[in-house]
């Protein structure tokens, strides 16, 4: 095997790699954002329809 080739493949690898990490890290992210944003909406819609409840009953 000559340099060159070598030195290829060990750029595709890192390359490959690179790739892998980029996926990897969108994916965590993305997923991170999604169950943070779920959790957020959760409690913010929780809390305003208690408050939104308790008000319209003390007007019954």
């Amino acid at each position: 095997m000559n340099i060159a080739s070598n030195y290829v493949s060990s750029m595709n690898y890192e390359r490959l790699c690179d790739r892998w990490m980029d996926g990897w890290m969108d994916g965590w992210m993305d997923g991170w954002m999604d169950g943070w944003m779920d959790g957020w909406m959760d409690g913010w819609m929780d809390g305003w329809m208690d408050e939104w409840l308790n008000g319209w009953k003390d007007t019954i």
